[in-house]
């Protein structure tokens, strides 16, 4: 009775967003009474066009049963896809809010943009899907390192 219980609770939160969100994994874990859903192994979470695979997904719930955020750690990889924009990366720890549409990438962590060629590494990246705003931050032994294309004039 417990476990149909979780899974209604996750079955009613996804469908709060409209969107299909899948998760699959090597196992889960519900943890009722902190309204979290622990994924581990193989995590792939897939909604639209949009993926993440990592070690280790914790998907953590609100008082109201709504997805307030998943956390994906250890190996995370990613593509995310909006309107006008298109991400690739990785990072050793991954942060998405979905009600803001924004992703907290940690450690190691690498974003290409796609449409507009350009690549970022830095140990902590904040990049808002809505505005297409990122923040990047390094530290002494790795600095931020930003490339990009540049048009030749002739």
């Amino acid at each position: 009775m417990k476990f149909l219980k979780i899974i209604l609770f996750i079955a009613v939160s996804i469908t709060l967003f409209a969107e299909k969100v899948e998760i699959t994994s090597d196992s889960m874990k519900a943890r009722n009474l902190q309204k979290q859903v622990l994924f581990i192994g193989n995590v792939k979470i897939e909604q639209l066009k949009n993926w993440l695979h990592g070690d280790k997904v914790i998907v953590y719930f609100d008082e109201n049963n709504e997805t307030k955020m998943y956390e994906a750690i250890g190996n995370v990889s990613f593509e995310f896809k909006k309107k006008d924009s298109f991400y690739k990366g990785k990072a050793d720890k991954v942060i998405y809010y979905p009600q803001i549409s924004q992703y907290i990438l940690t450690g190691k962590a690498v974003v290409d943009d796609i449409v507009n060629k350009r690549h970022v590494k830095g140990e902590l990246i904040s990049l808002d899907m809505i505005t297409g705003n990122a923040t990047v931050k390094g530290d002494k032994k790795k600095p931020v390192k930003f490339i990009f294309d540049m048009e030749n004039s002739k």
